[in-house]
């Protein structure tokens, strides 16, 4: 004798959870949408509720009582990345195929006449999503008696070169309408292939088959996901069950919502391919010939393509400031062996005087002295810095072997001693022209140093010759695009 499951129905079509509203892991649509986003950094802030605004969420998105929303930020974040705009403002198109639409049709005065009805119809929804990294901004929204009080007061508090618009393809469903409710659950179990990202109480027990710690799952052969398994909930190896499908918890023992751990989740500015960031033996593509003789070639095509700008960029340092044109810090490359990284000066002379009466003003949370307008920068210095063309000596620096073109930023000896696990793992590789972390900083306050451990490591562990070239093209394209913008 067989069972079998079926695709289970949505939440009931009251956006908040009453009594008798069925969950999965202990939750309704509504809150594993939120899930969803907090996965991606996001925090979902509605418009008229009280909820606590978290300190790590990297974006609030405002949305109002009844939208649930699902696309992929991933196309305008390096636009954001560089803007850092106020408000981000989304327009989402949803082209959803449905089963039918309706038309009225009334006679030549207007007058009414009857609905006509179309099959197999394309229904067009577009949606605006607004974006803020401003708890500020979020807050205002928040305490909003509706959605259109809540976007006056936003444009009211923000300047209109402030306020970035974007377009993107998404699905908008409405949460008080049931049909949309089951077509957001079908989307949202497809597009979710890691709801354990948010929800620590589930796992994997095959694949795009996710269950709670409390329900029993035997898989046997009729048993295909995507499929959530909700707690109390049993499958046995003669069941049938295709998803996409949900199976809700048990009322009795539906268990109690956990809460987000923000810190432990992964930002959204580190927009490397999961491809790229899988195992592929630590440390042998830094130390193999390859990319040593990869780093030969890129750095000597390199100078020859930019060699025309070195007597302009000395030219100005001169006219500005007077000699030394070049400046070699020391820093610590592999093994700790310290070697002069040279750069164009875009400081005046005494700018290590200048830094001391300065350090109460850092705006780095760790060995890096950071303000985001430097006074000790002259203006050629401002300009070359903007563009990293104070950089491009460190050319000689990669032929010479002493650096690489991808690596970890090149630190001196004081700043390697924050944190030793961190200081042996950079030190085992040269350090980079450009690196994964120069790509993904948000430079948020507080995180700072976080981050730069975090991707230094990251880099260590996935590094491959696929990554380094990934890492290039991620330079030259924010390059170009801050170039362009300007």
């Amino acid at each position: 004798m067989s069972a079998t499951l079926t695709p289970s129905s949505p939440a009931p079509s009251v956006p908040h959870r009453t009594a008798t509203a069925p969950t999965v892991w202990g939750m309704d649509w509504m809150e594993l949408h939120a899930r969803y986003w907090a996965a991606r950094g996001v925090q979902l802030v509605r418009v008229g509720e009280r909820t606590p605004l978290v300190a790590h969420a990297e974006l609030f998105m405002l949305l109002d009582k009844h939208t649930l929303s699902l696309f992929r930020l991933a196309p305008i974040l390096d636009d954001v990345s560089w803007v850092k705009p106020d408000l981000i403002i989304v327009r989402v198109s949803d082209a959803a195929k449905q089963p039918y639409s309706e038309r009225l049709v009334a006679d030549e005065t207007g007058k009414f006449m009857r609905l006509q009805r179309i099959y197999d119809a394309t229904q067009v929804r577009i949606g605006r999503v607004v974006l803020t990294s401003d708890k500020d901004l979020a807050g205002v929204w928040q305490q909003a008696a509706d959605a259109s009080s809540g976007w006056e007061q936003l444009r009211k508090l923000t300047r209109r070169t402030d306020r970035y618009p974007a377009k993107l393809r998404g699905k908008l469903f409405d949460a008080n309408n049931p049909d949309d409710l089951a077509r957001f659950g079908h989307e949202l179990i497809q597009r979710w292939p890691r709801p354990d990202a948010t929800i620590s109480r589930i796992s994997e027990v095959s694949p795009g088959i996710w269950a709670d710690k409390d329900a029993k799952v035997d898989v046997g052969p009729g048993v295909r996901g995507p499929l959530w398994v909700g707690a109390g909930r049993e499958i046995t190896k003669n069941m049938t069950a295709v998803g996409p499908a949900v199976l809700w918890d048990r009322p009795e023992q539906a268990p109690p919502k956990e809460q987000i751990e923000w810190l432990d989740l992964e930002n959204l500015s580190s927009p490397a391919p999961k491809s790229l960031l899988e195992t592929r033996g630590a440390g042998k593509w830094a130390h193999s010939p390859l990319k040593r003789l990869f780093d030969i070639a890129a750095a000597t095509a390199g100078i020859l393509g930019t060699f025309p700008i070195y007597p302009l960029v000395a030219l100005a340092i001169l006219i500005e400031d007077g000699r030394p044109i070049f400046f070699a810090h020391k820093r610590e490359t592999l093994g700790g062996r310290q070697f002069g990284c040279l750069k164009f000066r875009s400081m005046r002379k005494d700018s290590e005087e200048i830094k001391a009466r300065l350090m109460a003003q850092n705006q780095a949370d760790g060995p890096q002295f950071f303000m985001k307008n430097d006074p000790r920068l002259t203006k050629v210095g401002a300009f070359i810095r903007e563009y990293q063309i104070d950089e491009l000596p460190q050319l000689f620096n990669i032929l010479k072997g002493d650096m690489s073109v991808v690596g970890p930023r090149p630190s001196p000896f004081k700043e390697n001693q924050y944190c030793p696990p961190w200081r042996e793992a950079r030190l085992s590789v040269r350090p980079g022209l450009t690196g994964l972390w120069q790509i993904s900083r948000t430079r948020e306050e507080g995180n700072d140093f976080q981050e730069w451990i975090k991707y230094d490591i990251r880099y260590v562990e996935k590094q491959s010759l696929w990554l380094d070239l990934w890492i290039i093209w991620r330079t030259l394209v924010l390059l170009v695009k801050r170039a362009t913008k300007s």
